[in-house]
């Protein structure tokens, strides 16, 4: 008790009537806590601010001395905004509202944060009041996210969103801003009750469309960087603010689109046409292809039908082959070009793409830049040929190299495939020929047109096992005329020996009725 002198007048606690020598005792320290929890009790009661000194730090919080009662103060409610270093708030001396007290186990808990919200609702109500569309406020920059940032406007937090802090691209707000950073916002709008404002911040700038050069038109020439790639094209930045848009189909001669990453990629920088421009609006578009000769200007020339040329696969589908002679020029091969002899049900299984290919022109529509490409036509029709090989009944050796519910599909000699029906797939003994067999086949039907070879081993045997029936039956036939020939000879030399002997009857009788007539005379 240095701070005591004699004549100063102290509260005290009484804690007995009397010692051993009939003296009162008393606690000036309990009088003082008795009076430190009244105090503590009534700023609970009427919600009255109280002073306290940050005596340390513990966990979770701070120790807090008010009028000698120890209080805690829990790091959540020092601030309103989250506090990283307890450290620096000891030792000072700070405003609390009192919001629990334990009277069992003499525990209070007070609070700073409480303070500051009160605060910062009455900031709020009076900012809210005074809010207008096109306002300029100040703001502290509160938060940062993918899609904008939250600006503290002085207790009240109004949303920047990303697309209205530049009037150029950004990829991320935090390219722009910091957190802390104090900046000028202008309102653009907020619902009913003033809850959810949309801040601007470009907006407070020209627009730099009204500051593109007036001597830009259609047909100018402009550089700049790519901003955005997407699938139907890509964005060129002019200037901050002004972009174009470079169509896919602006950027090749090429009449096979392909994707606009093959062309350009984000941060390039390159020269464009313009191509359209409506300041009105604000649009432009651009186009690079334009930058280069239209090679389909006198394709006529360079190639003719019947022309001969190298080209590289781009695409494929059900129907053909797209192949690209140079940039620009693309030509379609159809499916039924590929190939004289082999049957290909789809393009994959004759090339693939990035492959080469030989081609000779077919037709050339220039109007419509359409190129009819063949590339069988470089070699002369084998079916000409195989008319002449594959004659019908001829029979040929071929191997099983697929088989279908329908039948199945043979190798026959020179590359040629042909099909045998189920029903032509049997053999002699019963059984059926299996994939991958080889046998003989014998040619039932040829189409040239068509390229259709349909073959059967069945009729091999078939028809010699008719046959053998045939000459049996032919041998049984001949050998039963022979037998009724010889039958009629014996019937024939039968008959002539008893008329024979008639004949003679008929003398001997005549030549005794002679003899008889001769006496009676």
């Amino acid at each position: 008790m240095p701070d005591l002198k004699i004549g100063d007048t102290v509260d005290v606690f009484v804690e007995a009537p009397e010692d051993a020598n009939g003296q009162l005792i008393l606690s000036r320290k309990r009088a003082k806590t008795q009076r430190s929890w009244e105090s503590i009790n009534e700023a609970l009661e009427n919600d009255r601010i109280i002073n306290g000194f940050v005596k340390s730090r513990t966990k979770g919080g701070l120790i807090v001395d008010i009028m000698g009662v120890e209080a805690f103060l829990p790091g959540s409610q020092i601030d309103i905004k989250p506090i990283r270093d307890y450290d620096i708030y000891v030792g000072k001396t700070m405003e609390f509202k009192v919001v629990k007290i334990n009277h069992e186990f003499k525990n209070v808990v007070v609070s700073h944060k409480i303070l500051i919200e009160d605060d910062l609702e009455s900031q709020k109500v009076e900012i809210v009041s005074k809010l207008e569309k096109g306002q300029v406020l100040e703001g502290t920059v509160k938060n940062i996210t993918d899609f904008g940032v939250f600006i503290d406007l002085g207790g009240v937090d109004g949303l920047l969103h990303i697309t209205d802090i530049s009037w150029g691209r950004i990829e991320h707000p935090k390219e722009v801003l910091s957190l802390d950073e104090k900046i000028n916002v202008v309102v653009l709008d907020f619902d009913d009750e003033k809850k959810r404002i949309a801040l601007g911040l470009k907006q407070l700038t020209p627009h730099p469309w009204e500051s593109l050069d007036t001597n830009l038109t259609v047909g100018s020439k402009v550089k700049g960087k790519i901003v955005t790639v997407a699938d139907y094209g890509a964005f060129l930045e002019i200037i901050p603010g002004v972009e174009g848009l470079i169509h896919v189909s602006e950027m090749s001669w090429s009449q096979n689109l392909r994707s606009p990453q093959e062309f350009l990629k984000v941060g390039d920088e390159i020269e464009a046409e313009v191509l359209t421009l409506d300041r009105d609006e604000r649009k432009m578009s651009l186009g690079i292809k334009q930058l280069t000769q239209d090679p389909w200007q006198n394709v006529a020339e360079r190639y003719p039908i019947g022309s001969k040329h190298t080209a590289v696969v781009k695409n494929m589908t059900n129907f053909g082959v797209f192949v690209e002679i140079e940039e620009g020029i693309d030509g379609l091969i159809h499916i039924s070009d590929l190939s004289w002899s082999k049957k290909v049900n789809h393009p994959n299984e004759f090339t693939k793409v990035g492959d080469t290919l030989d081609v000779v022109v077919l037709e050339l529509d220039v109007e419509s830049r359409k190129l009819s490409l063949g590339h069988k036509q470089l070699e002369e029709n084998p079916w000409d040929t195989f008319e002449t090989i594959f004659t019908l009944d001829s029979v040929h050796q071929g191997t099983v190299v697929k088989v279908t519910d329908k039948g199945a599909v043979i190798a026959l000699p020179y590359g040629v495939e042909g099909f045998v029906p189920t029903k032509h797939m049997a053999k002699e003994d019963g059984t059926t020929i299996k994939a991958e067999e080889t046998n003989d086949f014998k040619i039932i039907e040829f189409n040239k047109d068509a390229k259709r070879i349909v073959v059967s081993h069945a009729r091999i045997w078939e028809e010699a096992k008719a046959e053998a029936v045939a000459e049996e039956r032919a041998t049984k036939k001949k050998e039963a005329k022979a037998s009724n020939t010889a039958v009629k000879k014996v019937k024939d030399s039968v008959e002539k020996s008893t008329l024979g002997d008639l004949d003679v009857l008929a003398q001997l009788k005549q030549q005794m009725e002679g003899e008889e007539n001769k006496n009676k005379q």
